[in-house]
């Protein structure tokens, strides 16, 4: 008998190693949550705020918006990847993205496991992984993930006991105004559920005060930010700029960029379609609503997989599977060997690839002399400049350059030579570095008089203007 108890609980223990512990791991120590050029300006920003103990409130960093106005909404984040980098470099940041990984985990599995068996459960945080990779980088977003997935799992467990969260849950709110923008989310999903509790509640008044006073806390939270009312306001003005389609992360899905999300999404629909869930109205739209998001744009992905594995396991079980809740001894043990496996993720050394988003070689063969004089680089590389020290002509900070520079560069890098000889005439370019894959840039530097390169490399080349 003692045999086949401890056999159990080795078959209760694992999958709960696999779906908190290895499936986090794995994702976390991958090189690819370093391929966006933005990884190395929010490190850049995050240190500015350590050195300066302030929040900057104008562009410290680059020189074609020197001085300007600039709203970092996402400081907090910024900050935890400046702290995870200065303490173990890239091995830090990966720790930090890793340990956002196993907290997203552990909430999605102990909340599927109430509802479905805990392999079944494992198989649905495999496929909202698949959705989440194309999204898998060390940007403030990725530290958002976990919370996304308990503020769902709040309002499921508020409306399981007809009473609306406690006051103090909305206190989240105000962390998440400061890690990043997508706090707007956590609003409208907060709202959805405050009508569904209207419409369901045998007690509508008592429904109503509730989350009106729950949803009035939300909304004031927001503002105990960084950066005030523009920080609540600043994620609105994207909806309005041009530039929106010249960005990869805000054009349209299509399943030859992410066919691990469209894959992982027809699975997930045929399921529905088998099973067929019962879910509340409330749930389905919200459901329908983030589906929407995704197809718009290729960012809202990750949120859809994330809400979508919150929302769907209750509606698998007619009741709770409370024999399949993790105990409280393998919580223990599985928290335990989390933090051996964070410290050991600090200590093991990783790096960049070689790449637009780390041209960390070829920003060593730029010369000392041309380091202060202004540069044409292309959107990937401006971030890595930033950390380098260099100021560039554009990075990913495209809300905050505008859509006149962002979309003049677009023509620039397009080979339209009026737009790059206007560029170099009105900021005196006096160099360049320009990445292989825009072929049509370098042909117009290679065709251009009065340029010449002084270096290449497999991820890009230098131009100097003589």
């Amino acid at each position: 008998m003692a045999g086949t108890k401890g056999t159990d609980k080795t078959a209760s223990i694992l999958p709960s190693f696999i779906a908190m512990l290895l499936l986090p791991a794995v994702l976390g120590s991958s090189q690819t949550i370093f391929n966006d050029g933005d990884v190395s300006w929010h490190i850049a920003t995050g240190e500015w705020i350590l050195d300066h103990r302030a929040i900057p409130h104008v562009d410290p960093f680059s020189f074609t918006w020197a001085g300007k106005p600039w709203v970092p909404i996402e400081w907090l984040a910024e900050l935890f990847y400046a702290s995870a980098y200065r303490l173990a470099g890239y091995a830090g940041v990966a720790t930090l993205v890793t340990a956002a990984l196993i907290a997203l985990h552990a909430i999605i599995y102990s909340n599927a496991v109430r509802f479905v068996r805990p392999w079944l459960a494992i198989g649905a945080l495999v496929l909202a992984d698949a959705a989440l990779i194309p999204m898998l980088i060390a940007r403030p977003h990725a530290l958002t993930w976990p919370l996304l997935a308990f503020w769902t799992w709040l309002m499921l467990r508020a409306r399981e006991q007809d009473r609306a969260p406690p006051l103090v849950a909305a206190l989240l709110m105000a962390v998440w105004a400061n890690l990043h923008g997508g706090f707007v989310f956590g609003l409208a999903i907060a709202a959805a559920f405050g009508l569904e509790a209207l419409i369901a509640s045998a007690d509508r008044m008592r429904a109503f005060r509730q989350w009106l006073l729950f949803g009035a806390a939300c909304v004031g939270a927001v503002f105990i930010n960084g950066n005030g009312i523009a920080g609540v306001f600043h994620p609105l003005r994207f909806t309005h700029l041009e530039m929106l389609p010249l960005i990869d992360e805000w054009k349209p899905s299509n399943p030859y960029k992410t066919p691990l999300f469209f894959a992982s999404s027809a699975i997930a629909i045929a399921l529905v379609a088998w099973k067929r869930p019962r879910l509340t109205l409330i749930c389905w739209v919200l459901l329908a609503t983030f589906v929407a998001l995704a197809l718009l744009q290729l960012r809202h992905q990750a949120m859809l997989a994330i809400v979508a594995v919150m929302l769907l396991p209750p509606g698998f079980a007619g009741r709770e599977r409370e024999a399949e809740v993790t105990d409280r001894s393998t919580g223990r043990v599985v928290a335990g060997c989390a933090l051996l496996l964070l410290i050991a993720r600090s200590l093991m050394p990783l790096e960049p690839p070689d790449n637009d988003a780390n041209p960390w070689k070829l920003i060593a063969a730029v010369p000392t002399e041309l380091r202060s004089e202004p540069v044409l680089n292309g959107y990937s590389m401006g971030g890595p400049l930033i950390l380098s020290g260099i100021r560039p002509y554009i990075d990913g900070r495209g809300d905050m350059y505008g859509d006149e520079l962002v979309v003049n560069y677009a023509h620039i890098i397009h080979g339209d030579r009026a737009a790059f000889e206007a560029a170099v005439q009105r900021w005196n370019i006096r160099w360049a570095m320009v990445p292989n894959s825009s072929r049509p840039f370098i042909g117009l530097l290679d065709r251009s008089p009065g340029w010449r390169r002084i270096a290449n490399d497999k991820v890009g080349a230098i131009y100097v203007r003589n």
